[in-house]
């Protein structure tokens, strides 16, 4: 019995201790749908459900559906809810798989590191305990990249979000750096054995496909402009948010200046006391204005403008390498 019991306790706590996640296997019709919604309402950002199940360290994607585009408006949002609900009982009633794994968005040039997407993980992360988001930029199609991507929240991201604590000494006490808010999981496409075979039948006897012309593409100035011009808006970000500490470093040695004033003041008086034999006064004063402690901002929007920073940097650092590839390879056809 007692046996029994220890391993009961065993599988309890197994169960408990769920496996790191490792991939996100998404099936092939559910990125074409993903692919056909955020393009057709390009550059309006969109989102969508994801469906599907959570088996061990594999996150199955099975289906999703598209969210309607709202404005904002209150009863537009509780029209949403009511849509989402009644598309998760429609598919319950047909037996498709309706456990929410999480959803999908559209970005602009990879820019979705947003307050906007930590709190929706966060609201996700009350019912769900591990969920992505897929991200999608339709603006990179166009040079036959297939721009998607799965990310989710950091446990150490979450565990500072939750206290609210995003102060430069908190950082430092864990360790924390702008890049553990996000970390990226390893997208799998799979289809099933009747749709490989039916795209093996679909495949034509050409060498190269559109997406082998669209790489070859030279002409990436548009794309390049619009990563400079995010780049810098978000350069003026990043200088705001600076501006933004030196204005409290600034209040906060001005307070500190004032404190010790205020106690040298307090002890000549306490001195001046002492002497006539009277009762000293305390050397704080918490009814005082300039004991009260000027909060800290919160380093979140730097972190996160810093990651879209490195974001725009990296993808003009791949462009213009990809450029000069094509440049050489053109060079040398010519020659040829």
């Amino acid at each position: 019995m007692a046996t029994m019991a220890r391993s009961f306790l065993q599988a309890i706590s197994t169960e408990e201790t769920a496996p790191p996640l490792r991939v996100v296997q998404i099936e092939g019709l559910v990125v074409l749908k993903i692919i056909k919604h955020c393009k057709e309402f390009a550059p309006t950002l969109v989102t969508g459900q994801l469906l599907g199940l959570d088996v061990g360290s594999v996150l199955e994607v099975t289906n999703c559906f598209p969210f309607p585009v709202r404005d904002g408006d209150e009863e537009i949002e509780a029209d949403g809810a009511n849509y989402q609900l009644e598309m998760m009982r429609c598919l319950r009633e047909v037996n498709v798989d309706n456990n929410t794994v999480g959803w999908y968005q559209s970005t602009i040039l990879g820019s979705y590191q947003t307050v906007e997407l930590i709190e929706t993980f966060m609201n996700y992360q009350e019912s769900i305990k591990r969920c992505v988001c897929i991200i999608y930029d339709p603006s990179k199609a166009d040079q036959g990249v297939l721009a998607l991507k799965a990310v989710k929240l950091s446990d150490s991201f979450m565990e500072l979000y939750r206290n609210g604590n995003f102060t430069g000494e908190k950082l430092r006490e864990k360790n924390f750096s702008w890049m553990d808010i996000f970390e990226e999981i390893p997208i799998k496409v799979s289809n099933s054995a009747l749709i490989s075979a039916f795209m093996t039948e679909l495949e034509t006897d050409t060498p190269v496909s559109q997406g082998d012309y669209d790489r070859l593409r030279s002409s990436t100035t548009p794309f390049l402009e619009n990563n400079m011009d995010f780049l810098i808006k978000c350069m003026d970000d990043l200088s705001m948010e600076q501006q933004k500490f030196q204005f409290y470093y600034r209040n906060l040695s001005r307070q500190q200046a004032q404190q010790q004033a205020w106690l040298q003041k307090r002890r000549a008086e306490n001195m001046a006391r002492r002497a006539a034999g009277e009762e000293a006064l305390p050397e704080e004063d918490p009814s005082n204005p300039i004991f009260k402690p000027i909060p800290e901002p919160s380093r979140l929007e730097g972190f996160l403008i810093t990651n879209q920073v490195s974001n725009f940097c990296s993808q003009i650092n791949g462009v213009a390498g990809q450029n000069f590839s094509r440049l050489y390879l053109t060079e040398a056809l010519h020659e040829n």
